[in-house]
């Protein structure tokens, strides 16, 4: 999940697009570690020491982790739980309802060639 979340924001760097996320770890200390280690460059919010029973997953009414959001320009939900191709297809037809023309529909298949890529032994 996190390499194709990690090229979104690559790919629609000069577009209006963020990802924020909610970690549900109680423990904060193991949460600063996996954002570092798992290069997590976008903003990340912590659900406090009651886990998955905390505040933002609350007021949010989330039963289940993950739970993907794609909200519009309007702050409307528009589609949830999107993953993959399906999220790419959202964001595409978000981003062309705010004028951007952007493809995604060839981008799992750019990002299975780029860890095959990253996987053979450099010469």
């Amino acid at each position: 999940m996190y390499p194709h979340e990690r090229s979104l924001v690559k790919k629609l760097a000069d577009k209006p697009f963020a990802i924020i996320g909610v970690n549900s770890d109680s423990d904060l200390d193991k949460i600063k570690e996996i954002v570092k280690e798992k290069n997590i460059s976008w903003r990340s919010f912590w659900n406090g020491p009651e886990g998955t029973s905390g505040p933002i997953s609350t007021r949010w009414n989330v039963s289940g982790w993950p739970t993907i959001y794609i909200i519009d320009a309007d702050g409307v939900i528009r589609y949830k739980n999107a993953r993959g191709p399906e999220m790419d297809k959202a964001l595409t037809e978000l981003m062309a309802e705010m004028g951007h023309d952007v493809d995604l529909s060839n981008h799992d298949n750019e990002e299975e060639v780029k860890k095959k890529d990253d996987a053979e032994p450099k010469p």
